[in-house]
This record gives structure tokens, C-alpha cells and sequence, in this order.
């Protein structure tokens, strides 16, 4: 829709509280009475970027995931690279998902999707910690949301040009060596000697 990709374009430069609906609506060639055809105001369309986004990242942490197998730590390591890929191609969609103030919860359509792509990382960690002794497992849902905020992290302070924010190494470096400490610490990878 097009006022999904105008709003989209808005956000990326603006940042999601930085456009009206009527600027969605002439960048779009729509009526600003157009827009309320179908949403009620930015915030239902901020949500509808937003839930779009989710189904984007769902089937980019899926390939990620499927592509890493037979092995479940490759799986697990190609989900962590995909959330940075995927902020870096859909910067509007990443904004509006993670710095837009809207909830997940903000429709059931929007949750669905939201957790869809969460459920991706829970069954890559799943399948991951199946490799630590039982009673020295985290839940899946707590590892997932450990490389999750990882994930974000790097993303947020290092791979989106944050002003003052420059790491000497590339962000795909600081991914990987983090994700690295944490497997290394649930005793998922050997020690480095």
C-alpha cells in the first residue's frame, strides 16, 4: 500500500513521531481524508509499518535459521547475523517495530506477527540448549531474549550511525564475539586456550 511505503519513507527520515498524516497522505498522491479510510490516525499507521516489518524479519530470521542447518549452533549464530542484516535493509520497518512507542499488543494482527518473529529465535535457542545438561538450562524464551537485547544492542549503539557512537571494530565483529561470551559461558562452545 502506498502509504504504508510513504509512511515508511517519513520514518526513516524523520523518525516516527516527525510526520503528519497528511504528509503520509500527499507523499502517498492520496486525500488526507484517504488515510482515515483505512487507518484511524499515524499511530494505526505506524502499527500496520510495524507489523509488516515483523513479517519481514519472521521470514528473515527463518531463512537465517533454516540456512544455518544441519548444525544447531550455525542456526543459531546465522539468526543473530540476520537481525542486524535486517535492520540495515529495513531501516523504516526496524523504527517503526523498535523506537515507534507502539506496542506489540497495539492490534491481535500486530502480536501475531511480533511473535511470530520471536518464536523463531525461542526455537533456534531451544534447539541450542539441548546441548546443556537439564538443570543447568536457561529457558528458552530467557536465552532468546538474552541474544535478542544482544542483537538490539549492536544494532541501536552500533550499526545505525548513531552520532558519537563508532566502535572500532564492524558491528557484525561485536555480534559475533558477544554471541560468542554468552555461548561460552552456558559452556555451549569450548574455551578459548
Amino acid at each position: 500500500m502506498a502509504l504504508v511505503e510513504s509512511a515508511l519513507s517519513l520514518i526513516e527520515d524523520k523518525g516516527p513521531t516527525g510526520f503528519t498524516l497528511s504528509e503520509a497522505a500527499k507523499k502517498a498522491g492520496v486525500t488526507p481524508a484517504a488515510v482515515y479510510r483505512h487507518f484511524a490516525g499515524r499511530e494505526d499507521l505506524i502499527a500496520e509499518a510495524a507489523r509488516q516489518g515483523y513479517e519481514i524479519f519472521a521470514d528473515v530470521m527463518q531463512f537465517a535459521y533454516d540456512s544455518g542447518q544441519p548444525s544447531a549452533l550455525a542456526a543459531f549464530e546465522a539468526t543473530g547475523r540476520a537481525y542486524l542484516a535486517f535492520a540495515r535493509r529495513y531501516p523504516g520497518h526496524y523504527i517503526a517495530m523498535f523506537e515507534s512507542g507502539i506496542s506489540v499488543n497495539h492490534s491481535p494482527e500486530l502480536a501475531s506477527a511480533s511473535a511470530k518473529a520471536r518464536g523463531v529465535l525461542e526455537r533456534a535457542a531451544s534447539e541450542l540448549s539441548k546441548h546443556i545438561p537439564p538443570e543447568k538450562r536457561p529457558p528458552p524464551a530467557m536465552f532468546s531474549a538474552h541474544i535478542w537485547a544482544l542483537s538490539h544492542g549492536v544494532v541501536e549503539l552500533f550499526a545505525r550511525n548513531s552520532p558519537g557512537t563508532q566502535a572500532p571494530f564492524p558491528p557484525e565483529d561485536l555480534l559475533e564475539t558477544g554471541i560468542g561470551i554468552y555461548l561460552r559461558g552456558l559452556g555451549l562452545i569450548p574455551a578459548d586456550k
